[in-house]
Order: structure tokens, then C-alpha cells, then sequence
């Protein structure tokens, strides 16, 4: 026979997958069981508000998060994608030890990064999404962005798998632009503390 420890590991990785688990289970369930007018209509308002308080608040760094993402989609997306599931698994693991008396010093401060991070950063590769197809009757706004991006979201709300997949490709898109973004700007220098070449000097 085998050791009684080992069962217990076993048990012990079973019940703290559970609630995870069942918890996806229920919002799943949950999401299913509204009317697709409520669906489309909260994940309009949602979409819409969430981009309007990132935008709002971090203006700058938002607007040129969206920039970059509507400059190179693809490269984003290759960095975003993985940095977006790496952010996604640590807070789906921070969920799972929040439980543990020792794993709530841990725990919380995972959850917390994965909320802070993937909404927002989601938020913008809506807004992203929604002013590329703006772009395209020549309305290149910001503004217009976040009501076309929106009304994306309110459309996603007719399917599940829908809005599971525009999803995963605005928090991909976002992360990836927002990571960029973000090294580009520590990477930088002031124009007037660029150091010219011998060769460029007027």
C-alpha cells in the first residue's frame, strides 16, 4: 500500500482546486442564466466605463498604450499573450492560498496584481480594437474608440464563447501594449539630455 501521506497530498491538491473550480462552474452557470439583453447591455456599460475611468485616470500612459497597440497588433500580442496568462495563473493561485493561514500574506497581494492589472490592461486593447475599426470610416478618435470597443462587448454578450475569445485578445493585446509602453518610457531619455553623435552635430 501506498503511504498515507501521499494520499493526503493528493486529497489535499483535490480540495483546493475545488473551489476554483466550481466557482468558474457557477459564474459560467450564472452568466448563462441572464437574458441577452442583460448580458449585452452590462458588458456595454462595463466595457464603456471601465475604459472611460483607465482613460481618465491614466491618460497619458492610456493613450499611448492604445497608440502602441494599434501601431504594431502583432508584436503585442505575441508579448501580451503569455505576460496576460502568467498574470491570470498567479492570481488564480493567489485565490487558491488566500484560504491557507499562511498563503493570505501571499494570497491577497497575487489576486490583488491580477485585478489590477488585467482589467484595466484589457480595457485598453478594447478601446485599441474599437478605434482600428472607427479608423476605418475615418473616424479616428479616441472617444470613438471607447463607444465602438463597447459596442463590441455589448455584441460579445450574445455568446459566450464570443466574449470569452474578445476577451483573451484585448487583455493580450493590452498587456502586451501596455508592457511596451511602460519599458519604452523608462527607456527613454528628454530630447534635450539625448546625447548626439560627433558625426550629427550642427
Amino acid at each position: 500500500m501506498w503511504p498515507e501521506s501521499l494520499y493526503a497530498v493528493g486529497g489535499a491538491g483535490t480540495a483546493t482546486t475545488g473551489p476554483l473550480a466550481s466557482l468558474g462552474a457557477e459564474w459560467i452557470e450564472a452568466y448563462r442564466s441572464l437574458a441577452l439583453p442583460v448580458r449585452a447591455g452590462g458588458q456595454f456599460l462595463a466595457a464603456a466605463l471601465l475604459a472611460l475611468l483607465v482613460l481618465g485616470l491614466v491618460q497619458g500612459y492610456g493613450s499611448r498604450s492604445v497608440h502602441t497597440a494599434r501601431r504594431s497588433p502583432v508584436i503585442s500580442i505575441c508579448i501580451g499573450l503569455p505576460a496576460a496568462l502568467v498574470v491570470a495563473s498567479l492570481a488564480g493561485t493567489g485565490y487558491l492560498i488566500s484560504g491557507e493561514s499562511v498563503g493570505v500574506f501571499f494570497g491577497i497581494p497575487l489576486v490583488v496584481l491580477g485585478l489590477a492589472t488585467l482589467p484595466p490592461l484589457s480595457a485598453v486593447g478594447l478601446v485599441a480594437i474599437g478605434q482600428s475599426i472607427a479608423a476605418r470610416v475615418g473616424d479616428d478618435r479616441l472617444s470613438t474608440g471607447v463607444l465602438v470597443g463597447s459596442l463590441l462587448a455589448g455584441a460579445a454578450g450574445g455568446a459566450l464563447e464570443a466574449t470569452i475569445a474578445l476577451a483573451v485578445l484585448a487583455a493580450a493585446l493590452g498587456v502586451g501594449a501596455g508592457a511596451r509602453t511602460l519599458f519604452a518610457a523608462r527607456g527613454s531619455t528628454r530630447p534635450d539630455e539625448r546625447t548626439v553623435p560627433p558625426a550629427n552635430k550642427i
